[in-house]
């Protein structure tokens, strides 16, 4: 099955209060990992790219060309988008030249009526292409690829502003931060998803810095529209404890351990375990 805009899975996610996870992916490994396992679950999967590491995998052409040839090699049948995350205009641009099924132009940081042009111009652009666009309004709290928010509310009529103009899913600030919430976190603001929820109607919402946010807030979110929810800090921690417990438990002197294809393999299925997890608490196992 080829790559699929977003749009469909997240429209059916709304209608359905569920929510679809979007899993940033960093290596191949990362890649196999949650593709396996939205495949073993029966979920639509959205694979995240950052900027950064679309470029720490050489170039988005490299990305979109494996992730096409996994799909194909593993026999993935499930709905599976190809997203940029928290992209600037240039890079929302080679995303779409490189075969990216869908894009997200973070114009959260620039002047509100400089991001409602520039998110008009890629609207317009993704429409041509069939993909499917994220936009954001207020910034995401932490940082991501150098974006540094502290974590603002959005202003709903901003948000409706956005929405109107036919973005395919929006990302609005309430309260979350990327990375390890700090123990002083007040937790997302229910309020203000509500009054964004309200305007902007049957518009899927984004939550990112899905990490750390507590299982009851994530249900609550996504009775309030929520319909993606982005992981990323979870599956590094589990990949990196995994490896580490390998590690110091000498298995890498065993043997033939050090094999990358031996020594990589904790922390692959650690990914598994933390993607079943996210999709089974999300409700989308068996929304295929």
């Amino acid at each position: 099955m080829a790559l699929v805009s977003a749009k469909d899975m997240l429209e059916k996610a709304k209608a359905g209060h569920y929510a679809v996870g979007q899993f940033n992916i960093n290596n191949l490994e990362w890649t196999k990992s949650v593709l396996t396992t939205a495949q073993e679950l029966n979920s639509p999967v959205i694979l995240g790219v950052s900027e950064g590491a679309g470029k720490y995998m050489t170039g988005y052409k490299t990305v979109a060309a494996m992730t096409e040839a996994m799909i194909e090699e593993l026999g993935i049948t499930v709905p599976v988008a190809l997203h940029l995350d928290h992209g600037g205009y240039e890079g929302c641009k080679k995303c779409i030249e490189a075969g990216f099924s869908s894009i997200m132009f973070d114009g959260s940081h620039l002047p509100f009526d400089e991001n409602v042009a520039k998110t008009t111009e890629l609207v317009a652009l993704t429409k041509k292409k069939g993909l499917s666009i994220e936009a954001e309004v207020g910034s995401i709290g932490g940082e991501e690829d150098g974006v540094v928010g502290a974590g603002e509310i959005a202003d709903p009529q901003e948000c409706k502003k956005i929405s109107d103009l036919g973005v395919t899913m929006l990302a609005a600030g309430i309260g979350n931060i990327h990375g390890v919430y700090p123990e002083n976190w007040k937790g997302l603001d229910f309020g203000a998803l509500d009054k964004i929820q309200a305007l902007t109607g049957d518009r899927p919402l984004v939550l990112h810095g899905g990490t750390g946010i507590p299982d009851d807030m994530i249900k609550k979110a996504i009775g309030l529209g929520v319909s993606k929810i982005n992981v990323n800090t979870e599956c590094q921690l589990s990949f990196a404890a995994a490896t580490r417990e390998y590690i110091e438990a000498g298995k890498d002197k065993q043997g033939k351990g050090f094999d990358p294809r031996k020594l990589l393999a904790p922390g692959a299925e650690a990914i598994k375990n933390t993607v079943k997890e996210k999709m089974e608490l999300f409700g989308s196992v068996g929304k295929a």
